[in-house]
C-alpha cells in the first residue's frame, strides 16, 4: 500500500511537469495510433446500428393489468366512529326539604311516565293542605251567606266583594298547599330505566344539595341525585362527519328519502338501523367536522349511553359516476393521476380528481367512460412506455 501511494505521487509529479508543447509533440509523433482508435470507435458504432435490430435497443413492454372506466350509480357511504347517547335523561332531585319515607322502585327497573318513584314524609304538608282546604270551604260558605243577606238588603255590595276576595285567596292557598303536598310524591317525568338509587328510607333530602351535574355528548354526571332516569328506547347515536364530506349529506336528495345509518354494536351480529334526525348547524373548528345524530330502535336494551360503536351513514347517490379501482390511482407531489392506455398500447399520465372513495372503488372526474387504465404494474411505468397484458388461460371444456 505504501509503495502504491509512492508510485501515484511520483506519476502525478511527472504529469504536472509536462508542458503543453510536450503533449502536442507526443500526439504528432503517435498520430497514427490516435487515428486508428477513432476509426475503430466509428466502425463499432456503425456496426451496432447495422446488425442489431431497433427493437432490441428499446425498453421491452411492461407487463400490466388493465381495466375500463365504468359509469354507474354509486351509493355514498361515510364511515365514522361514534357513541351511543341517551335520547332523554333526567336527574331526579327533591323540590322540598324532607325525609324519604318510601322507595317504590328498584335499581335498574324500567319505569313509565307518571310512575311513583319516592314518597317523602308528607304529614306536615298534608295537614297544611287540609287546613287550607277547610279555610277555602269556609270562605265559600261565607260568600253564600253574604249573598243571601244581600238579597234581603241586610248587607251592602262591599260585603259581597270582601267575601269573594276571601274565597279566591283561600282557594289559592289551598292550591299552593296541594302543590307543596305533591312534592312529597316524586314521579317519573319520562319513560326509561332507573339507575343507581342514592337515597334510603329515612334519608334527609333538601333543595339545593351540594351536588355537581355535568352533561356532555355521552353521559350525565349525577352525583347527589336521588336517581337518574335514562330513556333507552329509542336511543341516539352521535358521530362526526369531516368538513370535506358535508356536500355529500347536505346536497339535494330529491326522491332519496331521509339519511339512514347502520351501527355496528359490540355483541350484536346484525347492525342496528336508524335515521338521521339532526346535522349540527356549525362545524367544530378543533376537529374540522360536524356532529350528526341519528335515532335507533333499542327494544331489547342492548345499547346504553357512552357505548363506542362504528357507524355507516348512507348519504345521497352519485348518478352516472365514473368509477375505477382505487388501486389504479397514482398519487405524487404533483397531484392525482391515472395511467391511460392509448394507441399502440402506449401509456400517458392523466390528471384526475377523486370525488369519493369507499373500500376498493373510487369515483373520479377527468376521464372518459370506457377508457382503458392501468391497475397493476404501474410502479414500473413512465409516460410513453409500451404495455402488454398477460394472456388469459383458456379453460378446457368439461368432459
Amino acid at each position: 500500500m505504501t509503495a502504491l501511494k509512492a508510485w501515484m505521487a511520483q506519476s502525478w509529479t511527472q504529469l504536472k511537469a509536462l508542458r503543453a508543447a510536450d503533449i502536442v509533440y507526443f500526439v504528432r509523433r503517435h498520430n497514427r495510433i490516435f487515428l486508428a482508435g477513432v476509426v475503430v470507435a466509428v466502425a463499432a458504432k456503425f456496426g451496432i446500428d447495422a446488425f442489431l435490430p431497433e427493437a432490441a435497443k428499446k425498453k421491452p413492454p411492461t407487463l400490466v393489468t388493465t381495466a375500463l372506466v365504468e359509469t354507474r350509480d354509486m351509493q355514498v357511504i361515510l364511515e365514522s366512529s361514534g357513541n351511543i347517547v341517551a335520547a332523554n335523561i333526567v336527574d331526579i332531585r327533591p323540590q322540598t326539604t324532607n325525609t324519604v319515607s318510601k322507595i317504590h322502585i328498584r335499581e335498574g327497573q324500567t319505569v313509565r311516565t307518571g310512575d311513583l318513584l319516592f314518597t317523602l314524609d308528607d304529614r306536615a304538608d298534608r295537614a297544611n293542605f287540609e287546613k287550607a282546604k277547610a279555610l277555602a270551604e269556609d270562605a265559600e260558605r261565607q260568600l253564600k251567606r253574604a249573598q243571601d243577606l244581600f238579597e234581603k238588603k241586610f248587607v251592602s255590595q262591599a260585603a259581597i266583594d270582601t267575601a269573594s276576595t276571601n274565597l279566591a285567596s283561600a282557594r289559592a292557598s289551598a292550591q299552593a298547599a296541594e302543590v307543596a303536598l305533591s312534592y312529597d310524591h316524586i314521579r317519573s317525568p319520562i319513560t326509561g330505566r332507573a339507575g343507581v338509587i342514592n337515597v334510603y328510607p329515612g334519608s334527609l333530602v333538601q333543595v339545593g344539595n351540594n351536588v355537581t351535574t355535568q352533561t356532555n355528548a355521552t353521559s350525565t354526571t349525577t352525583t347527589g341525585a336521588m336517581v337518574t332516569i335514562t330513556q333507552l328506547n329509542p336511543i341516539n347515536v352521535q358521530f362526526t362527519i369531516p368538513e370535506k364530506d358535508l356536500p355529500l349529506i347536505l346536497g339535494t336528495r330529491e326522491g332519496e328519502g331521509e339519511l339512514s345509518v347502520e351501527v355496528d354494536v359490540p355483541g350484536q351480529t346484525t347492525p342496528a338501523q336508524g335515521k338521521v334526525f339532526v346535522v349540527d348547524n356549525q362545524i367544530d373548528p378543533a376537529i374540522g367536522a360536524v356532529r350528526v345524530r341519528a335515532q335507533l330502535a333499542n327494544k331489547e336494551g342492548l345499547m346504553i349511553p357512552g357505548q363506542f360503536v362504528r357507524v355507516r351513514l348512507k348519504a345521497k347517490t352519485l348518478k352516472a359516476a365514473a368509477t375505477v379501482p382505487t388501486q389504479a390511482i397514482v398519487i405524487n407531489t404533483n397531484g392525482t393521476f391515472l395511467f391511460v392506455v392509448g394507441d399502440a398500447n402506449k401509456v400517458a399520465l392523466k390528471p384526475v380528481k377523486v370525488v369519493y372513495q369507499y373500500q376498493e372503488t373510487s369515483v373520479i372526474s377527468g376521464v372518459e367512460p370506457q377508457e382503458k387504465i392501468v391497475v397493476e404494474g404501474k410502479q414500473n411505468l413512465r409516460p410513453g412506455d409500451t404495455v402488454v397484458e398477460p394472456k388469459k388461460e383458456s379453460k378446457a371444456p368439461a368432459q
